[in-house]
């Protein structure tokens, strides 16, 4: 019988940009972790790794769920508390790319290794099979790669890269536990340099390099090319070497300068002399202030290699480029940017060229099929297709023969043969799964039983999807069902917003579920967004249409959905995922439970566009207070909800948004995103075989009119003090009268009803003033919320 897997605490070797950040997120995972770097010889012994704790609240975007998780990471050093090595289970080095400062660690570590002790290495490149035998043979099969992506909270690829003596038991044990314990997608990888996602990613970056010197185009105007436009970061190419770091960059290339000698492309693995120049003057990018782009005051310049200097940001995207890159089919657009004379689509057609013969003519060595390689590259470079599906979708034999023709006519960065598995290729990808050269066979997915806890996965394209039965669909939803008699709805409207359609939608949607169904999941396939909020647009239209009564209408009707949300027979489980701004936030607050990913941001954003939560949030604010203290201390909620509202504060992650109150004690969370939805499932199983019933409607007490005032005062002193308008003064008082009851005494007993007709006549009034109007007009136009 298998030994149970578990990892409870962990100690992560190195306080530097990566250890330091690798050990918060395992706090965030709610892992006991002590963080080690060097002793200091002078003052506090542990302050090198103080100082790193303390930087780890300053950093944005922020590696800690709440600034106070940062104080529960434990500081250590060297020489004073190896001996505590001995009670962890995993340890994480994650010093310097130095092999000789690895090797002197592992030296004097090892006394202090048990023969449970995993010891992984977040090494970006070096081998893993050199630095495993550095240790004594009993450790060397508990040893292995496992390198995180910067920031490691927010990317979610972990490489996974096993010595030739590693246990494959504990490969499984270790992804299953990234996968779930630290929300990772995990990619294993062969003992090369780089591994697959630098060595993929990066040579992406030197190809368009050399590309856009050959052709004479401008770094900006290869960034409009390289970004959004291909399904990429828009941060694109020579951003994103800003925001890595150009020194950081440095070192990938040059790693891969002097550890792949053999490789075909070695010329193309160096950096441009004006890039040197550049890391020379300690212009390093995004964490200097300056790189290949600069702000200069509020305008944006680049480096510009032939002038030697920078100048302002103009690279736009030609008119025949943007009319075939809008183009819906792939193979559509690489013939015409093949078959186009533009230098832009000249030069497209020679960076995807290159980039598919190298990563063709290296799959067999960096990895065990092309799967592996598109995920690692989706989800360590931002991507929304790998390399091989781009390559698939724009047309096996087309880009075979567009490779061929480069080879022959020289105009390619190498002239090394294509594989032969490649030429008799007809798919990378087919139903039975991906292709993988050293078996030549398609391989399914990975079966660890992990991933049976992902209805939806990321596996590649062609690949089956999950059978779903609808039970219900009109304009705005979609009601389908899982397993087991649960129902899931998920919306169809743009940013999952909630307009006509989805109110009607929801209504319907329920009943049938309430009649056939043991539970209802509400679920959104965008894993970043769970819902924008109310449709402001549509509410516009009506304000505009002078339909005020018709605008009333909808929140009234808003209001009594979720009520039956609330009060529903059978438990409403919000799987929550990425933002869930405005209405969003209120739908979720208002369902039986919540199993939030930890990646979620829910917030009442409404004061952005000039009104406040009319759906339930400001009353569900006023429950959760009157519950949380005495009437004698109501303020102290009332108050940090107040000012939650009025600035209009997101959370950010699902243990702030308990703190915030946006969650509730009763609320879980998820470290994976891809496991919400079973998660979900599993809550409603346990809710029923409780014995669900519905809460009771019941009374709460408010803060009155002196609660009112008690706000009311604090805003006056802002008016007064020029640091708000008077439609900000007029808009929040507004807000503080209904959060504090209206127009009672302190200590009333109030129900949901009279909160509900407090929001929406507070919002009404809102709607119906002409500098809210202009703000909700801005605001659409723009993105951006207007004071005035």
């Amino acid at each position: 019988m298998q030994e149970p897997f578990f990892i409870k605490k962990v100690a992560v070797l190195g306080a530097g940009v990566m250890g330091a950040q690798i050990a918060a997120h395992c706090v965030n995972a709610g892992i006991e972790t002590l963080l080690f770097d060097l002793s200091s010889q002078e003052g506090q012994r542990n302050a090198m790794v103080d100082k790193a704790i303390k930087g780890l609240k300053q950093l944005k975007p922020t590696p800690l769920a709440t600034p106070e998780i940062g104080d529960i990471l434990k500081a250590c050093n060297y020489d004073d508390h190896l001996s505590a090595l001995g009670s962890c289970d995993l340890i994480i080095e994650a010093i310097a790319e130095r092999l000789d400062w690895k090797e002197a660690l592992y030296h004097r570590i090892v006394p202090y290794l048990t023969d449970k002790s995993i010891l992984v290495t977040n090494t970006s490149g070096l081998c893993i099979n050199e630095l495993g035998n550095v240790l004594p043979e009993k450790n060397r099969e508990r040893f292995c790669g496992v390198h995180f992506f910067n920031p490691p909270r927010y990317m979610h690829l972990a490489e996974l890269i096993p010595a030739s003596t590693t246990l494959p038991d504990l490969l499984d044990n270790l992804e299953t536990w990234l996968t779930s314990h630290l929300g990772k997608g995990v990619v294993r990888a062969k003992d090369t340099p780089n591994f697959i996602a630098n060595r993929i990613g990066v040579f992406s970056l030197l190809v368009i390099m050399h590309y856009a010197d050959k052709m004479g185009l401008g770094f900006d105007e290869v960034d409009a090319l390289t970004g959004v436009l291909l399904g990429r970061p828009k941060s694109a190419t020579f951003r994103t070497m800003d925001i890595v770091g150009l020194d950081t960059m440095q070192h990938v290339v040059s790693t891969m300068h002097q550890h792949l000698t053999d490789d075909p492309w070695h010329k193309l693995f160096h950096l441009p002399l004006w890039l040197t120049g550049l890391i020379d003057k300690k212009h390093l990018g995004q964490k200097t202030g300056q790189g290949i782009y600069r702000k200069k005051g509020k305008v944006i310049e680049v480096f510009d290699p032939k002038q030697g200097n920078y100048r302002i940001v103009k690279g736009d995207v030609t008119a025949d480029v943007k009319a075939i890159m809008q183009l819906s089919d792939a193979s559509d657009r690489m013939q015409r940017l093949v078959a186009s004379k533009d230098p832009q689509a000249q030069f497209l057609v020679s960076c995807y060229r290159d980039l598919f013969h190298y990563c063709a003519y290296h799959l067999e060595t960096i990895a065990d099929n092309v799967r592996d390689v598109d995920l690692a590259i989706r989800w360590g470079f931002g991507w929304t297709f790998g390399p091989f599906e781009s390559w698939q979708m724009a047309g096996m034999n087309e880009m075979k023969q567009c490779i061929e023709e480069g080879i022959k006519e020289k105009i390619s960065t190498s002239d090394a043969p294509m594989p032969a598995w490649v030429i008799t290729l007809d798919a990378f990808y087919s139903k039975e799964g991906a292709f993988s050269p050293a078996h030549l066979a398609y391989q399914g997915p990975s079966q660890l039983s992990v991933y049976k806890k992902q209805y939806f996965p990321e596996t590649g394209i062609c690949q089956p999807k999950r059978n779903m039965t609808v039970l219900f669909e009109n304009d705005g939803v979609c009601l389908w069902s899982l397993q087991d008699d649960i129902a899931v709805v998920n919306f169809k409207s743009k940013a999952n917003t909630i307009g006509q359609s989805v109110l009607d939608g929801l209504q319907q949607a329920l009943g049938i579920a309430e009649h056939q169904c043991q539970g209802l999941i509400v679920y959104q396939h965008d894993a970043n967004n769970f819902s924008s909020g109310a449709d402001l647009r549509g509410v516009a239209n009506l304000i505009q249409a002078k339909k005020m009564n018709d605008l009333d209408k909808m929140v009234e009707e808003f209001q009594q959905v979720l009520l039956r949300f609330k009060y529903s027979p059978i438990p409403v489980i919000a799987a929550l995922r990425g933002r869930a701004l405005g209405g969003g936030c209120e739908l979720m607050m208002q369902c039986s439970g919540v199993i939030a990913a930890f990646e979620s941001y829910p917030g009442l954003v409404e004061v952005g566009a000039g009104l406040i939560p009319a759906g339930g949030g400001c009353k569900e604010m006023a429950i959760r207070a009157a519950s949380e203290t005495s009437l004698s201390n109501l303020m102290i909620p009332i108050q940090r909800y107040f000012e939650q509202i009025a600035t209009a504060v997101v959370a950010t992650s699902s243990i702030d948004a308990l703190q915030r109150g946006y969650l509730r004690d009763k609320d879980n969370w998820v470290m994976n995103v891809h496991e919400v939805l079973y998660a979900a499932l599993v809550k409603i199983k346990a809710m029923n075989a409780a014995n669900y019933t519905p809460p009771l409607k019941s009374r709460f007490q408010v803060a009155g009119r002196e609660g009112h005032a008690r706000l009311q005062s604090g805003l006056i002193n802002w008016l007064e003090g020029g640091f708000i308008s008077k439609h900000d003064y007029f808009l929040a008082n507004q807000l503080a009268w209904v959060l504090c009851g209206g127009d009672v005494n302190q200590g009333q007993w109030v129900d949901e009803a009279w909160m509900l007709h407090l929001e929406k006549k507070a919002f009404m009034t809102l709607a119906d003033t002409p500098l809210t109007q202009a703000r909700i007009t801005y605001l659409l136009e723009t993105g951006k919320p207007l004071r005035n």
